[in-house]
């Protein structure tokens, strides 16, 4: 697996008034192809802001963000949206799923941006439906369905565009405990595998454990960096009774 992101002396400076706050101040690292990487903070740690440039969604005031071996610190924003709809992938705190589309419209949505037809649209994503053990679920719209079952939806929508690299924010934000595990062994077992890289925003370090790599942030500052050697037998694996539980 080669390398599928790298951040190079990272800095994100915002004026407050009279004052400039550091965001983020100086931060490198890499993450490899097919790696789950945590990156854990706590609340204005500058975590949020770091997800938000390697998505594209701000710019750096000064660094480089290299992504599939593109600079995408030089694009510009229509270059910006062509680089996440082709590389990019995104499962949200909140969900964001349309209340008025079924699960399996939610899942096909993004297909369309594509341009790809209705029929191999519905096709991708009834499999992405299975993948996240939903079928039973394919009409029930959001508000039929529990947090849980909501979030397997939103990690669906995110796999149905086969992206390289998946940024999850706060995924389990808004839900308990129990479920929260199963989400994300559902990650975990989603790029298992594969050449996919996840890319996990938390302040939860329980959570965190279930990466690969641990890079701990604070105050914009990148403060260590762990190899997660955690055996696959030592989490349970709870995909086999999510449907009673999610």
């Amino acid at each position: 697996m080669g390398t599928a992101i790298e951040i190079k002396n990272l800095y994100k400076y915002y004026r407050v008034g009279d004052e400039v706050v550091k965001a983020l101040d100086g931060v490198d690292f890499e993450i490899m192809e097919g790696e789950f990487c945590a990156i854990v903070g706590t609340s204005g740690s500058g975590k949020s802001t770091l997800l938000n440039m390697m998505a594209g969604l701000e710019s750096p005031t000064k660094g480089e963000i290299i992504i599939q071996n593109i600079h995408i610190e030089h694009l510009n924003e229509e270059q910006l949206v062509r680089f996440r709809r082709k590389f990019v992938g995104f499962i949200f705190q909140s969900y964001q799923l349309l209340n008025t589309y079924t699960a399996l419209e939610n899942i096909a949505l993004p297909l369309s941006f594509r341009g790809i037809r209705k029929k191999e649209r519905m096709r991708r994503a009834e499999a992405m439906l299975k993948e996240v053990s939903l079928e039973k679920h394919r009409n029930h719209r959001p508000t039929q369905m529990s947090g849980g079952q909501q979030q397997r939806v939103g990690v669906a929508r995110a796999l149905v565009m086969e992206p390289k690299i998946i940024f999850a924010d706060e995924p389990t934000g808004n839900l308990d405990t129990h479920t929260s595990r199963d989400i994300m062994e559902l990650m975990r077992k989603t790029i298992r595998g594969t050449s996919r890289s996840l890319v996990m925003v938390t302040h939860d370090s329980d959570l965190a454990s279930y990466a690969d790599r641990i890079i701990r942030i604070l105050d914009g500052k990148v403060i260590s960096i762990e190899v997660n050697p955690h055996d696959d037998a030592d989490t349970a694996d709870t995909s086999n009774n999510n449907d009673s539980t999610l």
